[in-house]
């Protein structure tokens, strides 16, 4: 018994040895700038810096080597940049603050379905068995893959259509990459005014399938006088450079696919 315990004990011994020897040779240097850094950010991992997580982030901006600009964090908005601007010792440089917007206005009351479909519901499954089960190919799929990556509980499915709550999108756009249609677009906060439509068909075929879609009839573009519209390929494009959210466009919009808030 007391053999049993002596040798269970010198094991023991010998490992938290050669743990503490295996520490002092891979022990890691903390880099305490990025620390910091890393502090300033809000934890969401959501990519919107074009890195990976937050953590990645941080130790590219440790670097201070001028590639990475301070403000790229949108979730974090101008309270992170400005942590962050502290923290390196930067002239401050506000954040381009930009919320998703979705360009699709076909849900359940608008839009034709022409299959029953049974696979896994998640809409890259559905998008990949013939386009999905819409007649626009171009359409939300409606089974919220996009609800599902959202960190901040700004997107959900109703009548099945994907909608986003603006006053809880923080512009990660972890939406957009998830979408198989790419439906979600990041515009600047102050847009007021944006196109609910993706498709590129012909006017007369859209008019067959969604009654909420753009059908390429340009009074949109007459109507602007900003010259913030053009109808490229049977849709319209609104530029945020140029709009000034007058909402002329919306009114003049004969299927009601331009939203103004």
């Amino acid at each position: 018994m007391i053999q049993g315990i002596l040798v269970v004990s010198g094991i023991g011994l010998a490992a938290g040895v050669l743990l503490v020897i295996a520490s002092k040779f891979m022990f890691v240097p903390v880099d305490e700038t990025a620390e910091k850094v890393r502090a300033c950010l809000p934890g969401a991992n959501c990519g919107a810096c074009g890195f990976a997580g937050c953590d990645g982030y941080a130790d590219a901006l440790a670097k201070r080597d001028g590639t990475v600009k301070p403000n790229l964090c949108t979730p974090g908005g101008e309270a992170a940049a400005k942590g962050i601007c502290e923290v390196l010792g930067l002239p401050f440089e506000g954040v381009k603050a930009a919320k998703s917007m979705i360009r699709c206005s076909g849900d359940f009351d608008t839009s034709v379905y022409v299959m029953d479909y049974e696979g896994p519901k998640t809409c890259r499954a559905c998008n990949a068995f013939y386009q999905g089960r819409r007649s626009c190919s171009y359409g939300c799929l409606g089974y919220g893959d996009c609800v599902e990556v959202c960190k901040f509980g700004a997107l959900s499915i109703q009548n099945g259509l994907a909608v986003v709550n603006r006053d809880l999108c923080t512009g990660c756009g972890a939406c957009a990459k998830v979408c198989p249609n790419h439906l979600f677009e990041m515009i600047p906060d102050s847009s007021a005014v944006w196109v609910g439509c993706a498709s590129h068909d012909k006017g007369a075929f859209v008019r067959k399938v969604c009654k909420a879609g753009c059908i390429g009839c340009m009074k949109c573009q007459k109507t602007c006088e900003y010259g913030a519209i053009t109808v490229t390929d049977g849709l319209a494009h609104i530029d945020p450079e140029k709009c000034t959210n007058c909402g002329a466009c919306a009114e003049a919009c004969p299927v009601h696919v331009i939203h103004k808030l």
